[in-house]
């Protein structure tokens, strides 16, 4: 298997990924409206700036998700569940050092938002 190398393998992953996640029954609801065409590209730049340091997002990844835990909390579990669906999806598509940095990355970033939402730290 091949590592992720460049964006169109980032595309191929969070698409796979959010059509999963979509219809996953613990958090499915969360990604309700949730227009993928808009979605995809904004979070590959996110990605892409994270693995490859690449300067094409500036937003705030913590803004939208306050907004979503305004209607429907986003709580540890849901980390939780969005990481297992996340490695899940890199597995079946990539191996290498930038798959296992996107795993290490998304760990944290999932602990990060839990702990700003929720105010405590998710279990790993």
């Amino acid at each position: 298997m091949k590592d992720i190398e460049e964006r169109e393998d980032l595309e191929r992953l969070l698409w796979k990924f959010y059509e999963t996640a979509m219809a996953d029954e613990e958090i499915g609801h969360h990604f309700k409206d949730l227009n993928l065409d808009k979605h995809i590209p904004v979070i590959t730049d996110f990605w892409e700036k994270v693995l490859f340091g690449r300067p094409v997002y500036f937003n705030s990844p913590l803004i939208p998700h306050i907004h979503l835990h305004e209607k429907a909390p986003l709580l540890p579990e849901h980390f939780g569940r969005w990481l297992e669906i996340f490695y899940s999806t890199i597995d079946e598509f990539f191996s290498g050092e930038v798959a296992d940095e996107a795993k290490m990355r998304s760990a944290f970033i999932a602990r990060n938002m839990s702990s700003r939402l929720n105010g405590a730290f998710m279990q790993a």
